[in-house]
């Protein structure tokens, strides 16, 4: 809105460590007498921070991100590799499922390598390296070949699934990042939708399978010249190590440093932390397993269709290899209806909820009501298609039902030939839909649970220590609870004006010591609730305590 304030300006509120400290500067080259002081950190508006980098920028950025998602998936050359080489349609299929299972094991290595060494080098090295797995696999001799080349360059083509979302969290900050990320999310449903095309209309020429391939290493090839020429390091603590560096060889103060730098590690240490860590996080955090469990059924689906497809339109609705690419069309066309929704949908809501919030940052158990919204028509997506993939009904009614579940799956496979051969495409769609209804529940759960599951985590971040000064503005209503009012001003985008602001907080108070009126120190806490994230920690000042003890010496004087 046009009117809307920014809060840029001062507050009441004062870091843990500052509360009882004089004002001083944080910058390194000011302060000599701090330890930190040789920390270096982002100077306020440094253009040399990816957050102050400007809008359109960003969104080239962003975009370009989803284009190095995008991934085709051969689909129709199935039937051509039983044919050339010889093989069942199960050995066929591996050419789709060893492509995702390395799909699967690539962000196991590519996300906590660009963590040590930054996005860009992972992005130059993966994508350089899938590009020659493209090569490999159009000059390839048999099947073996294309198998091996299929897994490897799946394992390499993930490095932009796992970074491209965390460049996008690099160069965003929690305002815009919503928006961009549901943009971004459109590239892997835009893979899956044009590559059935591209490799029917293929076959239907009666062009060699090799060409798919090929147009599959012509991409890759400008998809990493772009990476090379116009993609730059994005990741903070590689950008302020530079910056060090900098620092360093100008002053000659070889105490300059970043925190990365800090960072001594061995040989062994670093290979635990690279490829032990996400098993660590994900073994040791139950709703991380629950997320992924149910993550990975989603996602899998998308899969699955390829699969799915054929069975129910070639072969139900005898189409063509090239039309029967056409009829995933829908899944993308959902992918952007998705997009849409929660642009104009969801998220202003998250926009006022972090108004709300303020200075304290959105719970993230606020995130899973785009899911808690979705589950219901993913499940809902995968019964329409089951009970109208007869040949008797409409191809339209089983097609269409491909957008509900990419809008569905947007914002929320390897048996699938043998389930769908076996059991038909009614019931072992209708044994999708049991499974999506049973894993329904779990974004409800966790919304319910999160704040309980926050306060055993060993990995989620916290926030930093702070301190609020506020009055208390209602006391005695609820149990160990009292209102704090925060105030604070803000300056209005357009006019410059100052703005008076107050913030009603929910705080613990375990004593019930609290009067109206009392003039408090509180602090951030682990959540007790979803709600109530700060604590009592000492009263200032107590107008009522003040008075009764007044009235008590004017009693004992009379």
């Amino acid at each position: 809105m046009i009117d809307s304030p920014s809060v840029s300006t001062q507050t009441l509120f004062t870091q843990t460590e500052q509360s009882n400290k004089k004002d001083i500067s944080t910058t390194a080259l000011e302060n000599k007498s701090n330890p930190d002081s040789f920390l270096v950190a982002f100077d306020e508006g440094d253009s040399a921070n990816p957050k102050n980098w400007s809008f359109a920028k960003k969104w080239y950025l962003t975009l370009t991100a989803g284009l190095l998602v995008l991934n085709a998936a051969p689909s129709s050359l199935v039937p051509t590799f039983m044919k050339e080489f010889g093989i069942s349609q199960e050995v066929g299929t591996l050419t789709i499922s060893l492509f995702v299972c390395g799909y699967c094991v690539g962000p196991l290595i590519w996300g906590p390598l660009s963590e040590q060494y930054g996005r860009r080098p992972i992005f130059i090295i993966s994508f350089f390296i899938y590009m020659c797995f493209q090569i490999g696999c159009a000059l390839s001799q048999n099947i073996a070949s294309i198998l091996i080349f299929r897994f490897l360059g799946g394992t390499f083509a993930a490095a932009p699934l796992a970074n491209s979302g965390a460049l996008i969290s690099d160069i965003w900050d929690a305002k815009g990042r919503g928006t961009a990320l549901a943009i971004f999310t459109v590239a892997p449903f835009a893979g899956p939708g044009i590559g059935p095309i591209v490799s029917g209309y293929l076959v239907l020429a009666g062009v060699s399978w090799r060409w798919l391939f090929w147009i599959l290493t012509i991409f890759a090839g400008v998809c990493w010249l772009q990476i090379v020429f116009t993609i730059p390091e994005t990741y903070s603590p590689v950008l302020l190590a530079k910056k060090a560096k900098e620092i360093r060889k100008r002053t000659g103060d070889e105490r300059y440093h970043a925190a990365i730098e800090s960072q001594n590690m061995t040989l062994s240490q670093r290979v635990e932390s690279i490829l032990a860590r996400p098993f660590k996080v994900l073994f040791r955090e139950p709703m991380l397993i629950a997320l992924t469990l149910y993550m990975s059924f989603v996602y899998g689906c998308i899969y699955l269709l390829f699969e799915a497809y054929p069975i129910v339109f070639t072969k139900g609705h005898n189409l063509n290899a090239g039309v029967s690419g056409l009829v995933f069309l829908p899944l993308p066309i959902g992918g952007f209806l998705a997009v849409a929704t929660y642009i104009f949908f969801f998220n202003p809501s998250y926009e006022r909820k972090a108004q709300e919030c303020a200075p304290n940052p959105v719970p993230p158990e606020f995130r899973l009501r785009v899911a808690m919204v979705s589950a219901p028509f993913f499940a809902t997506s995968f019964f329409w298609f089951a009970w109208t993939s007869y040949p008797s009904i409409s191809i339209w009614a089983p097609m269409m039902s491909g957008a509900l579940l990419g809008w569905s799956i947007c914002l929320i496979f390897l048996f699938a030939t043998q389930m769908y051969d076996r059991l038909g495409p009614e019931w072992a769609s209708t044994l999708l839909g049991f499974i999506a209804l049973i894993m329904m529940p779990i974004p409800f759960i966790l919304s319910s649970t999160s704040s309980l599951a926050s306060s055993h985590s060993h990995y989620l971040p916290t926030m930093p220590p702070m301190a609020l000064t506020g009055i208390v503005t209602k006391a005695g209503c609820m149990q160990k609870t009292a209102t704090v009012t925060v105030s604070r001003h803000v300056i209005h985008k357009l006019t410059g004006k100052r703005i008076e602001r107050s913030k009603k907080i929910l705080t613990h108070d375990e004593q019930e010591v609290l009067r109206l009126n009392d003039t408090v120190l509180i602090r951030n806490c682990p959540p007790i609730s979803a709600r109530k994230r700060f604590k009592l920690e000492k009263v200032l000042k107590s107008p009522e305590t003040e008075r009764d003890l007044a009235h008590m010496q004017a009693a004992q004087q009379a």
